[in-house]
């Protein structure tokens, strides 16, 4: 049997177009965030989400740490944003983060998930977090920003969303 290139993996998994979300937590320290486009609907019954952080990643230990977490899938534009949480500091960038029952949340995501872990698995070099989605908002009207073969990019021709929840009382945005 043949050794798999990771590159070739990489390469192949790049040809799947994402959305792009930024995976955030609030330790003693300041709030920690990353880029991430591993991010997977896991259950509508209990509400369960999972995100997949490398071993490497400098939040990990800080999700260990609180045992919660957050994700914001960002809007088209928000490549800035993207860049400056994939470990490419923007001069000048002003906070961008707003509040999500206590932990920090994109101001101005397409969506954004307030969860706590209910569950850690260890896979190959990754771990691999399930949380549980205390609360969400959306912003329906709000279109995508879209990672495709190391590029970022937009979908065309969108017809609005439907409502897909109802917002929380007080909406962030």
């Amino acid at each position: 049997m043949t050794q798999l290139d990771p590159r070739q993996l990489r390469d192949a998994c790049g040809l799947f177009g994402t959305g792009v979300n930024v995976i955030a937590t609030r330790p003693e320290g300041g709030d920690h965030g990353m880029t991430a486009n591993a991010f997977m609907s896991i259950s509508l019954d209990p509400p369960l989400i999972s995100i997949s952080i490398g071993a490497r990643a400098k939040i990990l230990p800080h999700l260990q740490e609180t045992g919660r977490f957050s994700v914001s899938t960002l809007a088209e534009g928000a490549e800035a944003l993207a860049r400056h949480f994939a470990g490419r500091p923007a001069e000048g960038l002003p906070n961008p983060f707003v509040d999500l029952d206590n932990l920090p949340v994109i101001r101005g995501a397409l969506a954004a998930y307030a969860c706590d872990v209910v569950n850690e698995v260890q896979a190959g070099d990754h771990t691999i977090f399930i949380g549980h989605v205390r609360q969400l908002v959306t912003d329906p009207g709000a279109r995508p920003l879209i990672f495709y073969k190391g590029r970022f990019g937009a979908i065309a021709g969108q017809a609005p969303a439907p409502e897909l929840c109802d917002p929380i009382a007080e909406a962030i945005w």
